[in-house]
C-alpha cells in the first residue's frame, strides 16, 4: 500500500541506495564506475526465471489463450532455451571482442604504413574473421508471401511501440497519389499554387496534370491523353474512355484488372504494372471529381508492399514496461485488432486496420486485394541483456525474449480464426540485425528451430532478415545467408550502423575522412554491390527481398523522386522510405523499372571484391580547422539532437532538425557514426577534448533552441548537467572502448536514470554487469 511503499523509499534513501525524485533543471551528475538502474517490479517464478509479473500476464491473459501455447509451458521452453543457447549468445559476444583485439594490435604494428589489402586479407583468414567466400547454393525458403518474395515495392520502418504510427505503416499499402502530390514539394509553389489550409484549385490543377501524366507513363491509351478524358466505361471486359466523343482503350488491355460500380456507373478502375496497382477513383459528385472532366477524384496508389515492425533502433525500450507496450502492440497487429485514438480537425477518432479491397475482374469474376502491408519484426541484437526476465539471477539476451514472445503474438495470425491477416502463406518474418559472421546467423537459425518446437510451428515457419550492417557479415554475406538458407527471406544494407563499425573495427588503423566522403570512397560501393550480388547469386531473387537503405528526408520528396530511383536501379526490389507518404511516392519507381530485369542484367557482371570492402576510408590529407570544426558541428548537432529525445522522452525514431535545420528521420544509427567518428579523431589527435567539449557547449545551445516549443523539452544550456548531456559525452569519451561501437549500453544506462529521477519508483542502482558490453 501507499504508506508500505514511502517507507521503503525512505528507508532505501536513507541507506544512499536511491537518489530521490530531480527536479528539473536540478544537478543529476553520477560519478564513479558506470551504472545500471534496474527497476524492482513484482516477479512470478517459471523454473529458474523470474519473469516480470506484468510480462507474464501480459503472455497468460492477452497473447496465450487461442494459440494452443499453455503459458507456464512456453516460459518452461524458454528457461530450457536460456539454459541450452544462453552460453552460446555469452561465448560469440567474447568472439567478437577477442578479434577486435586482434585486429586493433595488427594496426598498432603496422602503424604509419600504408594498409597492404593482401596481407590484410590474408591476417584476418588467420583469426577467423574472415571464412571462405560461399555462393555454391540456393536458397531453399518456401512460403513466403508475394509481398515479400516476387511485388517489388517500397518498405517502412515504425517503431513498435507508438500504436498510431505502427498503424499508418500497417495501412501504408495504398496511398493517395492526390495528397502525396499536393502536400509535398513534388509540386511547385510557383503561379500561385501555394498549398494552404483551403484548397487551392490552381495547385490542385497542377496535381491533376501530374497525375494524367504518370498514367499516361505506365498506363499508356492506344490514342490520347488521360488529362483529355470525359467517362470511363467497361465494355466487353475491356476499359473503354471517352476523348473528343470517341472511344478509346489501353494500349496493353491486359493491364486493366478490375473495376467497381456504383448504381451502374463506373466508379474505380484498377490498373496493374509490374506488379503494382493504380485504383483511379470516379465520383462526379465529390467536390473534387465535380471539378475533373472525367469525374476523378483521386487516384490510390499500392504503395508499400511491407513494413518492418521495429522493436530495436528505433525504440526507446529500456526495462519490461516498455517491452510490454511492444510486444501488446504486435499482438494487436498480428490478431488484426490493434487501434489507436487521435485527435483530427478537433475530434477525436479511432484508427484501426484497413479492410482488404474488392474488384470485379474483367470477366465477370472477384478480386481481392490486401489493404495491408505484410509486417515483418525487428528484434534486437545479441549484444543486448534485458531485466524483464532474470535466469539463474542473471539477465537474458533480449533478443531470445524477443523471438518467443513475438512468436507467440504471431502464431494468432496462423489459427483458424475470423478477421484480418498478416502472412496469407503461414510465414513469420523476423529481422535479425547487428549480428557478426556466419557463427551468430547460426545461433539465430537455432534459436528459430527451438522457438518452433516451443510453440507448435512447423520448421521454417519463421524466415529470417539479415541486416547486413556490420563489417564481418558483409564479408562473409554468402556463408552467413548459408546458415540460413531454408529461412532466409530479406538482406539489405544501411550506410550509418555500416559506417560506425567500419569506424570501429579499423579504429587503430588511423583517422577517418570526413563522413561525407566517406560515402564516396571505394568500400561503399563494394558493400552496397556485395548485397546485391550476393544475393542474386544464391538465387534469393523471387524467394526473399534485397533490400536498400532510408531516405532520410522526409519533407525532400522533390529530391527523393530524383535519386531513389537509383535503388531499385541498382537491384533492390525494396528499399526503406520514412513516412507513408514517401512510400506512394517512391512506388512510382518500382513502375519505372522492373527491377527483375534489372537483376537479370547485373547477374551478368562479376561479383564485387572483398578486397574493395576491405579498403578502409582512411584520411589521407591534412584538414584545415575549418574543415575539422564544421565535422564535429554537424557530427555533435546530430549526436545531441537525437538523444535529448532517447533519453529525455523515451522517443527512438522521429524527425530530428539537423545543423540546417533540415528535418531528418532518424534512429539510433545517428548515435553510432557520429560517436565513432569523434571517437576516432579524438584517438588520432584531429581534434582534442577541449575543443569537442566546447562544441558540445555550443551545439547543446543550437539544439535546445530547435527544440524550444517543445513543453516536454528540457534545456541542457547553461548548466550542461542533465542525463541527456551526460549521455551524449559518454558516448563520445568512451567511444574507443564501447564493444563495436553500439550505443545502446549507454541509452538504456542513461534512460532508466531518467526515468527513476523523473517519477517515483522502487529502484536499485548498482555497478553494471560485465555484459554491459552488452
Amino acid at each position: 500500500n501507499l504508506a508500505t511503499h514511502r517507507c521503503c523509499i525512505a528507508m532505501l534513501r536513507q541507506l544512499g541506495r536511491v537518489a530521490a525524485p530531480l527536479a528539473r533543471g536540478a544537478p543529476r551528475r553520477m560519478t564513479g564506475n558506470l551504472l545500471l538502474v534496474r527497476m524492482l517490479s513484482a516477479r512470478v517464478d517459471f523454473g529458474n526465471l523470474k519473469v516480470d509479473a506484468n510480462l507474464a500476464a501480459l503472455v497468460r491473459d492477452e497473447i496465450a489463450p487461442g494459440t494452443g501455447v499453455d503459458a507456464t509451458a512456453f516460459w518452461a521452453s524458454f528457461d530450457k532455451v536460456m539454459s541450452d543457447l544462453g552460453p552460446k549468445n555469452a561465448a560469440l559476444l567474447k568472439k567478437r571482442d577477442d578479434l577486435q583485439k586482434k585486429i586493433d594490435e595488427w594496426h598498432l604494428a603496422h602503424k604509419g604504413a600504408p594498409v597492404d589489402i593482401a596481407e590484410y586479407k590474408a591476417f584476418l583468414t588467420d583469426i577467423g574473421y574472415l571464412v571462405p567466400p560461399k555462393t555454391d547454393f540456393n536458397v531453399g525458403t518456401t512460403n513466403v508471401d508475394p509481398e515479400i518474395a516476387s511485388v517489388p515495392g517500397p518498405q517502412l520502418v515504425c517503431p513498435i511501440d507508438n500504436a498510431r504510427f505502427i498503424l499508418n505503416a500497417a495501412n501504408a499499402r495504398w496511398g493517395s497519389l492526390l495528397d502525396a502530390l499536393y502536400g509535398t514539394d513534388v509540386i511547385s509553389k510557383e503561379g500561385g499554387a501555394e498549398p494552404g489550409k483551403a484548397y487551392n484549385p490552381v495547385r490542385g490543377a497542377k496535381v491533376f496534370d501530374e497525375l494524367h501524366r504518370l498514367l499516361d507513363e505506365f498506363f499508356p491509351l492506344a490514342g490520347g491523353s488521360y488529362g483529355e478524358a470525359t467517362a470511363f466505361a467497361v465494355k466487353d471486359g475491356k476499359l473503354s474512355v471517352t476523348i473528343n466523343g470517341q472511344e478509346t482503350g489501353l494500349k496493353t488491355p491486359a493491364q486493366f484488372a478490375g473495376f467497381n460500380e456504383d448504381k451502374g456507373a463506373v466508379s474505380s478502375v484498377l490498373l496493374k504494372n509490374n506488379g503494382l496497382h493504380f485504383d483511379i477513383l470516379i465520383d462526379k459528385e465529390h467536390p473534387v471529381g465535380k471539378a475533373h472532366k472525367a469525374g476523378v477524384r483521386d487516384v490510390v496508389a499500392e504503395s508499400a508492399m511491407s513494413a518492418i515492425a521495429d522493436c530495436e533502433d528505433s525504440v526507446a525500450a529500456v526495462d519490461a514496461e516498455d517491452k510490454i507496450t511492444c510486444y501488446r502492440n504486435w499482438n494487436g497487429l498480428m490478431r488484426g485488432t490493434l487501434s489507436a485514438s487521435m485527435d483530427k480537425g478537433g475530434k477525436s477518432v479511432v484508427r484501426g486496420m484497413n479492410p482488404d479491397r474488392v474488384y470485379t475482374t474483367p470477366s465477370g469474376g472477384s478480386l481481392t486485394l490486401p489493404g495491408r502491408v505484410v509486417l515483418l519484426v525487428r528484434n534486437v541484437g545479441f549484444h543486448i541483456y534485458t531485466d524483464a526476465v532474470m535466469h539463474n539471477g542473471e539477465q537474458v539476451p533480449e533478443h531470445f525474449l524477443d523471438a518467443f514472445v513475438t512468436t507467440l503474438c504471431s502464431k494468432n495470425d496462423f489459427i483458424e480464426r475470423p478477421g484480418l491477416k498478416n502472412s496469407r502463406t503461414g510465414s513469420m518474418y523476423i529481422v535479425k540485425p547487428k549480428m557478426h559472421g556466419p557463427e551468430e546467423v547460426a545461433l539465430a537459425t537455432e534459436l528459430f528451430d527451438r522457438t518452433e518446437e516451443a510453440m507448435g510451428l512447423a520448421k521454417n515457419t519463421l524466415k529470417m532478415g539479415i541486416m547486413d550492417e556490420e563489417r564481418r557479415t558483409s564479408t562473409n554475406l554468402g556463408a552467413c545467408m548459408y546458415e540460413a538458407k531454408d529461412r532466409v527471406a530479406f538482406i539489405n544494407t544501411g550506410f550509418l550502423d555500416r559506417t560506425g563499425d567500419e569506424i570501429h573495427t579499423s579504429f587503430e588503423a588511423g583517422p577517418f575522412l570526413p563522413k561525407d566522403e566517406i560515402k564516396k570512397q571505394v568500400w561503399i560501393k563494394g558493400y552496397e554491390d556485395n548485397n546485391v550480388d550476393t544475393g542474386i547469386a544464391v538465387k534469393l531473387s523471387g524467394r526473399g527481398q534485397i533490400g536498400k537503405g532510408m531516405w532520410a528526408a522526409p519533407d525532400n520528396m522533390k529530391q527523393m523522386l530524383k535519386e531513389k530511383i537509383g535503388h531499385p536501379m541498382a537491384g533492390a526490389n525494396t528499399a526503406w522510405t520514412p513516412s507513408p507518404t514517401a512510400a506512394t511516392l517512391h512506388a512510382l519507381h518500382y513502375h519505372r523499372c522492373d527491377v527483375f530485369a534489372r537483376q537479370e542484367e547485373i547477374a551478368k557482371r562479376p561479383m564485387a571484391k572483398v578486397e574493395d570492402i576491405l579498403t578502409i576510408p582512411l584520411l589521407s590529407r591534412k584538414l584545415n580547422a575549418e574543415e575539422v570544426q564544421r565535422e564535429l558541428d554537424n557530427n555533435i548537432q546530430g549526436l545531441l539532437g537525437y538523444v535529448v529525445r532517447w533519453v529525455g522522452q523515451g522517443v527512438g525514431c522521429s524527425k530530428v532538425p539537423d545543423i540546417h535545420d533540415v528535418q531528418l528521420m532518424e534512429d539510433r544509427a545517428t548515435l553510432r557514426i557520429s560517436s565513432q567518428h569523434i571517437a576516432n579523431w579524438l584517438a588520432h589527435g584531429i581534434t582534442n577534448k577541449d575543443q569537442v567539449m566546447e562544441t558540445m557547449y555550443k551545439m547543446a545551445a543550437v539544439v535546445d533552441q530547435q527544440n524550444a516549443k517543445d513543453p516536454n523539452y528540457v534545456p541542457m544550456a547553461p548548466k550542461f548537467d542533465g542525463i541527456e548531456f551526460q549521455a551524449a559525452c559518454d558516448m563520445i569519451f568512451l567511444g574507443k572502448e564501447t564493444p563495436n561501437g553500439l550505443t545502446e549500453a549507454t541509452l538504456i544506462r542513461k534512460r532508466r536514470e531518467h526515468k527513476a529521477a523523473n517519477k517515483t519508483v522502487n529502484v536499485t542502482i548498482e555497478p553494471a554487469p560485465k555484459a554491459m558490453n552488452q
